[in-house]
Order: C-alpha cells, then sequence, then structure tokens
C-alpha cells in the first residue's frame, strides 16, 4: 500500500512536470519561414508567431523619428544556406531579390531605434506576428549586411 502511494505520487508529479515543458514550448513556438512560404499559408498563419527572413528593399525604408516606427519591405530570399550557397552566395542572393520586380514582398513595420545596418541588400531576420491585412510587425529585427563581412573576409584570411 505504501509502495502505491509512493509511485502514485511520483507518477503525478512526472505528469505535471511534463504538461508544464510541453505547454510552455508550445505558447513560445516560433515558425521559421521565407516570404514565398509566408504568402503561400495566407490567413493560417495570422497572429502566429513567426521568424521572418527576408532581403531589404532600400528604397521603401521609411522612419518616422517621432514615434520611432520604421517601415520596409522584404523581399524573398531562400531560407536553406545550401541553396544560397548554390546560388553564389548570400551578396548575390539578396542582390537578385532586390533588383527581381517579381519577387513576392512583404512590408514590415517595427517600433524601434533604426539600425546601423538597415539599407538596401542587407538581409532582415524578424520575429513577430503577420496580420490580418499582410503586414507584419517585427517586434525583434536583426540585420545582415554581406558585403560590409565579406569585403573583410580577405584581410582576414591573409592574416
Amino acid at each position: 500500500m505504501q509502495r502505491t502511494k509512493f509511485l502514485m505520487g511520483g507518477f503525478l508529479i512526472l505528469a505535471a512536470v511534463v504538461y508544464l515543458i510541453v505547454s510552455s514550448t508550445q505558447a513560445s513556438k516560433e515558425y521559421f519561414m521565407t516570404v514565398d512560404e509566408v504568402k503561400a499559408e495566407g490567413q493560417s498563419v495570422v497572429g502566429k508567431s513567426l521568424r521572418l527572413s527576408g532581403a531589404v528593399i532600400g528604397d521603401t525604408i521609411e522612419y518616422d523619428a517621432q514615434t520611432l516606427t520604421l517601415t520596409f519591405e522584404v523581399a524573398h530570399v531562400p531560407g536553406d544556406n545550401a541553396d544560397i550557397e548554390a546560388q553564389g552566395g548570400l551578396a548575390l542572393v539578396l542582390n537578385q531579390a532586390v533588383n527581381d520586380p517579381s519577387r513576392q514582398r512583404v512590408k514590415v513595420v517595427y517600433e524601434g531605434v533604426m539600425p546601423d545596418l538597415l539599407r538596401n541588400e542587407a538581409q532582415a531576420i524578424m520575429t513577430g506576428k503577420m496580420e490580418a491585412d499582410g503586414i507584419f510587425h517585427a517586434n525583434e529585427l536583426l540585420l545582415k549586411c554581406p558585403t560590409k563581412y565579406e569585403e573583410a573576409v580577405p584581410e582576414q584570411a591573409a592574416k
């Protein structure tokens, strides 16, 4: 009898721990998607926490310093690094994405200080939510400017 109570108590504690782990993981789950994937999913991604990647289209960048509201558009780039390398590297892929008017695009709104690396052909990796109007509202914005780093590579390799 004592052993049965001990086993039941242990089972209940284990079940509670498993439930807490699963529920907290589900609540913080983010989906990493490309612009094409977001467009293909349509309304099914509205309101979900997403991580979206794309090439910044420089002439769409607008910043309101009074409200700290930044808007810009990103064009589709592949999400797989092997695909990017097969197409000639990140700098070339970003350049092609920005200069191809047939690529799918998503408008992004971000509230905060405008990052120094936000420029044409930068890769933006954003965390946020897609709204029903098709605008991605980012709460985190990371940028990579490949030309800045690729120029430094030969110097670093020579040392």
